[in-house]
């Protein structure tokens, strides 16, 4: 079955695929239709769920936490402020190695009040535990949240599905549905081993002494270094049940690049028609889109790096005092390989500003031509 959906009722749909046995659910723009239509689906008797109204972000992260913990499958969606309010409990949530997933709507930060996208709000939140998958289409948003739920149940952490605000939440674009028996034998009946259970009590979330908590923090990052390999198996047997396959990673016309251009979600997608142009010139260019940023792909990365020249990395994020987090984190990644290739790093899209195809197209030019500098802010003259 095919659809036409925004992101929004996408992200809803998938969830009702992923047959979600507790919704928490709050409102904020522009995630808003995304538990709207949860509430409808469910009020239809369409999915057996629990649709649980709460007065905050903080208390919808609290009730899945809780959901979870008894063995259900939970899920919620936020933005921006809402994503901020959850911060404490996102650690809750991944240090109690729960596989919550969770659709964040990328909107700017504020102050001041900004409901336009950017990504600092997701990028905050890169240390809390949570894997986070960046989506470049609608159909993408559907499949990732599907396979978040599997990759979530297998190594017990939580996931954060992020969408670009506007571009994807409130545009609307075919979308091909799974079948729902698939689904079933994709994503069996969540049923972990260990929950609460008042038939067999234990004790979570009790103080520890430092050389427990240190282990579990370290078996945390070990189950996330495990990811790596379940998010590409997933990714293949999902391709092999649906016809779309993923990757942790998704390359455009890398193979034989010289100059690799660097980003994720809807910059990559319009990116894609600038590698086009570029390349009718003889120009060697090629695109590698970050699709999964928690566990970071740094191996997929560095296969690619290694074989160019120079790296242009667009980011739609800033670290006050910094870079973009992405530049800072190929950096990071390169550090093995001699001779490395030249990053440079550009800021585009902060607070909703448009990425055209002329500013991604100006930006892999400098980067060429070596006329950028190692961080750049924007490139459309802004008086600041």
């Amino acid at each position: 079955m095919r659809m036409v959906l925004t992101g929004n009722h996408t992200a809803a749909y998938a969830a009702k695929l992923a047959r979600v046995e507790v919704v928490a659910a709050y409102p904020i723009t522009p995630q808003t239709q995304i538990v709207e239509k949860l509430s409808e689906i469910i009020a239809r008797g369409e999915l057996k769920a629990e649709f649980i109204k709460v007065e905050s972000e903080h208390s919808a992260m609290a009730a899945c936490i809780g959901a979870s913990a008894a063995g259900a499958r939970a899920f919620t969606a936020t933005s921006s402020q809402g994503l901020a309010l959850m911060h404490e409990l996102l650690h809750w949530a991944a240090g109690a190695r729960l596989p919550i997933v969770m659709a964040n709507v990328n909107r700017a930060m504020a102050p001041p009040w900004n409901i336009w996208c950017d990504h600092n709000d997701s990028i905050s939140q890169r240390d809390t535990g949570w894997m986070q998958i960046y989506c470049e289409n609608n159909q993408e948003v559907m499949d990732s949240i599907i396979q978040a739920f599997k990759v979530a149940e297998s190594v017990r952490l939580p996931v954060m599905v992020n969408l670009d605000g506007f571009y994807l939440s409130h545009t609307a674009e075919p979308v091909e549905f799974p079948n729902q028996d698939e689904v079933d034998k994709f994503l069996p009946k969540y049923d972990p081993e260990d929950k609460l259970d008042p038939e067999n009590p234990f004790s979570y979330g009790a103080m520890a002494v430092p050389e427990n908590y240190a282990k579990m923090r370290y078996n945390l990052h070990l189950a996330m270094q495990r990811a790596k390999r379940l998010i590409k198996e997933t990714g293949t047997e999902y391709g092999r049940r649906f016809g779309r396959y993923y990757d942790i990673v998704d390359p455009y016309k890398c193979d034989d690049a010289e100059v690799l251009l660097i980003s994720t979600s809807t910059i990559a997608s319009t990116a894609k028609d600038v590698i086009d142009v570029i390349r009718d010139e003889g120009k060697r260019v090629g695109l590698l889109r970050i699709r999964w940023f928690r566990p970071f792909p740094m191996e997929d990365i560095r296969k690619v790096a290694r074989k160019v020249q120079k790296i242009c990395v667009i980011d739609r994020d800033l670290s006050f005092g910094f870079e973009g987090a992405i530049s800072s984190e190929v950096k990071a990644a390169l550090y093995p390989i001699d001779p490395k290739p030249q990053v440079y790093g550009f800021l585009m899209g902060i607070g909703g500003m448009d990425v055209t195809p002329e500013e991604i197209e100006k930006a892999i030019r400098r980067t060429i031509d070596g006329e950028a500098e190692e961080f750049n802010w924007d490139l459309k003259g802004l008086d600041f």
